[in-house]
Parts: C-alpha cells; structure tokens; sequence
C-alpha cells in the first residue's frame, strides 16, 4: 500500500496520509489476537494493525480518499482515522489527530470495564432505560456490538444486559501511542489511573526514534519505557517490534496475563519509519538515518521467518503478488466512489434527543421548597436509583465530603464507591474519560470543582468529547454531564470566581445549560441525562443556597421525579403586553442575571414595561422566542455576568440586532462585568468588578430613555 501511495502521489497525496511501513510487525502482531469484545485505540500510523483486525485495503483507501462510504468518518477526518462499531472487530471509538489525547478516553473504556466487573453496576435493573436500550441498540442507533435489536415490551432487559455482560468477557483495551507522545501530560494523567485503579489495557508504544524532525535525542529525557517504571504497579516489556515471533509471542503473553489478572502493562516497541512522517512531511527534508534505518526493515525479516517455517520462494512471491494485485484493484475502485454531497455536511452534529418536551409537574402540590444545590442532588439520586449505568465522580465527590458544596452529599453513602468516587486532581482525565465510559455503555456525571480549573480539561472536551459523534458519523456519541459550579459570590477570589461560558461554547458539538433556579435545574440534569450528546451545566455558586441578597427566586418547590425540561426552550419569566404609547424593553439573560433582572425592575416599578426571558440554555439557544420578546418591546438589553468583550453576550447582541433590525428603535446593549483579567478577592473591588442589581437598574433606564 505505502508502494502504491508513492506510485500514485499527486492522486492520493489531496489528502494528509501516514503509513506504518516499518511499525507494521508489531502492529500485526497485537491486531490479530484482539477479540470483538476489546476496545482499541489506535494512532495515525496503524494502518497495518487494522488490516490485522479485519479491514480491507478498500475500507482504508476510501478513507484515504475522504470518499462519502469512507466506513470509519464518511469523508470527514484523515487517513488511518478509525472508528468502528462492527459486531465481528474489536470496538474502536473515536479519537483525534492530537498527538496522545487518545490516552485518556482508552483508559476510560478500561476503568469502565473494570466498574462494571468489580460493582455489578446492572443490580437491580426491572425495565430498559434509555441509555440501556442505547446499549442494545434500538431503531435510533446501533449497539455496542453492532447489531440494531429493537426493545419490545416482550424483551427480558435483565437477561440482555447480562449478555452484553457475557459479550465483554474479559475484554481489554489497547492503546496506541508513539514515543514521542509520551512526553504529553495526559499521557501521566492516563498512567497514573491504570496505574491507581490496575485496569486492563495495554499501551502499545511504537517508537521509530522521530517526532516529526525532532530526534529522541533532542526532546525526550528517556523512552517510554523508561518513564513508565515510575507508575508503580503497570508492567513494563521493551522488545524489537520488528522481530514478528518475539512480537507475537510477548504480546499473547501480555495479553492473555490481562485477560486473567486484569492489570495494565505496557509494552515499548522499538521500529524504524520507513516512509515519511507523512505524505506531506517527506523524510528526505530532515532524515539523516535513512540508511541505518533500511537495515532494521522488518519485511526481509518476515520473508526470511516464512522460508524458514516451510514456506517456498514460489509461496511468498506469490503472496507479495496477490497483495499488490489486490491493493492497485482497491485504489482503482476507491477512487471511482462519489464525493460526500453538500448535505451531507450537516448530518450527525448532535445524535437525536428523546426528551423535546416539558414534561412531569414542575411544581407538585404539597412538595416542599429547597434550594437549587438540592434541586440538583436530589435529580442525581433519583437518576442513580433508577438507572444502575449512572455514575458521579470528580474531585472530592466521595464519601469523606459529598462535594465542596454539598452537591453529591450521602450519593456515595446510599449507592457505593463503585458509583460514586473521588478521582485525582485530574481535570483533563475526568473529562476525557467519559469518552471511554459512555462507549462501554455507562452514563457519567462528572464535575470539575470551579469553573476556573476546566482549563486543563478544554483539549479532552474540544478533541474527544465534543467531536466523537460528527467525526465518527454518528457512531460514537458521547453521552456525558459535565458540571460546572461558576459566577462570583462571596470575595471568592480571581481561581473560584470566573465566568467562562463564551469558551465553552465555541466548542460546537456540546449543549450547554445554564440555569437560574432549581426547578430548572432538576428539570435540565434529567433532560440531559436522556440526551445522548455531550451536556455541559453551568451551575451558578451563588444560587446555590440564595444567600445572596436577592436570589430568593432560585429555590423552587421540588418537581416531582418524572420533570424533564428539553434543552433549547427559554422562559419568558415576566411578560409584558404590546404598548404602543410606551417604551418598552426585552431583558435577555440568565443565570445570576435573571435575578439582577427581576429585582431591577421590581425596584424600579417597571414590570408592566420590561419584559425579561431566561436562555436557561446556551446551546441550543431559543431564538425563536428572543426574537419575538425583541420584536415585541422594541429595545432590547443582554445581562450577563461575564465581561462583556468578545464574549457569548456580544455575539447575542449582535444576533439580535442582525434579526430585529427592523423592529427596534434602539441600539442592542449589553451590561456585563468589567474587562479585567481577573476578580479580585477584596470584596469592594469585587462588587465594582460584576454587574448587579443597581447597575441594571442605570442600564434599563439609560435604554428607556435612549
């Protein structure tokens, strides 16, 4: 193939393709012993182990050539980019072009599996779930094992979690990585877990020496090997992959040792790269090991190892023959395929949602009022009890705390440590992981402890969690919670107190909640809960517990166990009629803002004047009723907590005007707070630094009076 890819350049070379000419022992070596029920994660130069598990040429040229039936993306991402689903290969979810990031969401599937062994997380299970038939598969969506099986009301749920139990038997996951990824920190992230928690997966690291022109030498104070002996408690083995017996051999003995013992191991294979880095990085720009490379070349080898095992000169002629034969027929067919169409562009960026309507009581006559941070706790308890795939993990989660506010108080208590654990001081691998969790068939909720610590955990989100549906086409979509405790309260200082809901959502491919009381809370966690697309809730710390003056309006009567509220509807809170003899005005906003709002326009006595709509979610954002409540009142205010520059509320504000041009007799405005780097603790300069109450109130009558 890598031949035929250089014979064929200015064909093939449209589109970024690497080969694994020179790794190909070692990766043959691991992809003919997996089984259906492993997951793998392999990186951008394992073309040979996926032939190793199945694939054809034809399947990987058709991604090459970014072809509408390109079997892993439709056309969407790069050469030896797969994903897979397929009944008879082991599974292998989605991953991206940076360099390691795969670490994390592989470690995730195996911490998964080893949950699902050591909890019994299916205890108790009377009725399919949605996520349970989402496990099976049903008319929506195919199952983990490939197969479409639709639930009936006939079917036993019980024993058919069992059977998909029985089917990841002693399942195990390989990881793929590169040498030079190593020295990634999330790489450390993913170690120290397989390490923490002796999960079953084995990294497989190939290492040729190179990143790209940077030598070993130069950028790496040790080999993988070497780094590994620090992560007490995963095996270490370094071979010459390319050496097939010796390959082979380790890893059967590695890999039947995880299938037992389940533990981690990880395995450093030296190879030489034989071809360039890839088809647009060619080796002749920088290689200066050319030669002494060509002279570790595993393919003399493996001819050599097949004479001497019986086979003539005649067989393996004959052999290299068929290969070339076959492969020059799968690029001729490959490149006769149709292009993706234009519409196809617009497919699989979200999987379909269940929950589109409001439904349950929101406010059950008799039920007590609590605060939102209950709210919140009491629909995750209720979700654990029902749905046994449920987890909570995060920082500090366990059952020493329950939450640095309370929210997960008792969870652990009532459902066990399988199910509700405390992890690492981790951001990017609770994030990332949930990509391996939620493709094994559990259902996490995670939470980073304060908006300002989700740094870390941007580049899993942005290139696993959010992407995995669209570039898989549709069949890895990561169904997660996300939650988020923001906003300033109590001189919380410039590391606990941020608003940084514009970043996130700049991330296409999450939804995004951000509600302003607890009924809206409890009804979005279980909406969200039911949506099989990554969901990121912003929880607003200051609401909590309504100790801020004015927040009164965050507690809420409980909704009763069965509320859901779809994502994408926004709450006209206070309505106003038409009046054409008056000014009037449209408040959007959310979060703390809705409360800035209310209690500006009570104190100001302008309720019949003011209209105020509640987002609850960013993403999906409900422009429909925006644009009305504009239209309506014909001047329009945006409130958010944020600093306003470059932010989620310019860009609303300059939707709104785009929309309503027509309709409005003033310009859109937005109060935020103000554009410094930070929050500062001392709690004058943080009362001058966000907007509140006052400062809308000046703001809703300079509109007004406009």
């Amino acid at each position: 193939m890598t031949e035929l890819y250089e014979e064929n350049f200015k064909t093939v070379s449209k589109y970024v393709h690497a080969t694994s000419r020179g790794h190909e022992v070692i990766q043959t070596a691991v992809g003919m012993q997996l089984l259906p029920q492993d997951y793998m994660f392999p990186y951008y130069r394992d073309d040979a182990m996926l032939l190793a598990i199945g694939m054809k040429p034809y399947d990987l040229m058709l991604q090459l050539l970014a072809k509408k039936a390109d079997p892993f993306s439709g056309g969407r991402t790069y050469y030896s980019h797969p994903s897979l689903n397929d009944i008879d290969k082991p599974k292998i979810p989605h991953q991206s072009s940076a360099t390691g990031m795969q670490a994390i969401p592989a470690t995730g599937v195996a911490l998964a599996l080893s949950l699902r062994e050591s909890g019994d997380l299916l205890t108790g299970i009377n009725e399919p779930t949605v996520e349970q038939k989402a496990i099976f598969g049903t008319e929506s969506g195919a199952s983990s094992s490939g197969r479409r099986e639709r639930v009936t009301e006939d079917s036993n749920p019980h024993e058919m979690l069992k059977q998909v139990q029985h089917d990841r038997a002693n399942g195990i996951v390989v990881c793929s990585l590169g040498d030079a990824s190593v020295t990634e920190g999330e790489i450390a992230e993913a170690l120290q877990m397989a390490a923490l928690k002796q999960l079953p997966i084995l990294y497989l690291v190939q290492d040729n020496g190179w990143d790209i022109s940077a030598n070993a030498a130069e950028t790496r104070a040790q080999n993988a090997y070497e780094y590994a002996a620090g992560f007490h408690g995963i095996e270490r083995i370094s071979i010459d992959g390319t050496d097939f017996e010796q390959s082979y051999n380790t890893l059967n003995k590695v890999i039947e040792t995880m299938r037992t013992e389940r533990r981690p191991f990880l395995v450093h294979a030296t190879v030489p790269l034989l071809n360039h880095h890839t088809s647009g990085v060619r080796m002749e720009f920088y290689r200066d090991d050319l030669e002494e490379s060509r002279e570790r070349d595993p393919y003399p080898k493996m001819r050599q190892l097949l004479l001497d095992n019986g086979f003539t000169v005649q067989d393996v002629d004959g052999f290299d023959a068929f290969a070339k034969a076959e492969t020059k027929k799968a690029l001729q067919q490959a490149m006769e395929m149709p292009d993706p169409e234009p519409a196809d562009l617009f497919t699989h960026d979200f999987a379909p949602t269940p929950i589109t309507e409001e439904r349950g009581e929101r406010s059950p006559k008799g039920a007590e009022k609590v605060v939102m941070v209950d709210c919140a706790l009491f629909a995750i308890e209720e979700l654990m009890r029902k749905h046994p795939e449920c987890l909570l993990y995060g920082q500090d989660v366990g059952g020493r705390l329950g939450g640095v506010f309370r929210e997960a108080a008792t969870l652990a208590q009532k459902f066990g440590d399988n199910r509700v654990f405390n992890t690492p001081i981790q951001e990017a691998f609770i994030v990332g992981s949930t990509v391996g969790m939620s493709a094994v068939g559990l259902k996490p909720i995670v939470e980073v402890q304060f908006a300002d610590y989700i740094w870390p955990g941007l580049n899993q989100l942005f290139t696993e969690v959010s992407r995995s549906n669209y570039l898989s086409n549709g069949k890895w979509p990561v169904s997660m919670i996300l939650r988020v405790p923001i906003g300033a309260y109590g001189s919380g200082g410039p590391y606990h107190s941020s608003s940084m809901e514009s970043v996130v959502s700049n991330i296409r491919g999450l939804k995004i909640a951000y509600p302003s009381n607890g009924a809206d809370l409890k009804g979005l966690m279980k909406a969200a809960y039911y949506d099989p697309n990554p969901v990121v809730i912003f929880e607003h710390k200051g609401l909590y517990w309504s100790k801020v003056k004015g927040t009164k309006g965050a507690t809420s009567v409980e909704p009763s166990e069965d509320y859901v509220l779809p994502f994408g509807k926004a709450w006209v809170l206070q309505e106003i009629w038409k009046k054409e003899e008056e000014e009037t005005l449209s408040i959007i906003t959310y979060g703390m803002g809705v409360h800035w709002a209310m209690n500006a326009t009570k104190e100001l006595g302008l309720q019949d004047r003011v209209e105020v709509v509640d987002l609850r979610t960013l993403h999906p954002l409900d422009y429909d009723t925006v644009f009305a409540s504009v239209k309506k009142c014909g001047k329009c205010l945006v409130v958010t907590e944020e600093p306003s520059e470059n932010s989620f509320s310019r860009a609303l504000q300059g939707r709104i005007q785009e929309e309503c041009f027509k309709y409005i007799d003033a310009p859109v405005m937005v109060i935020g707070s103000e554009n410094m780097p930070a929050i500062p603790l001392n709690s004058v300069l943080e009362e001058t630094m966000i907007p509140s109450t006052e400062k809308v109130k000046v703001k809703i009558q300079e509109i007004l009076n406009y």
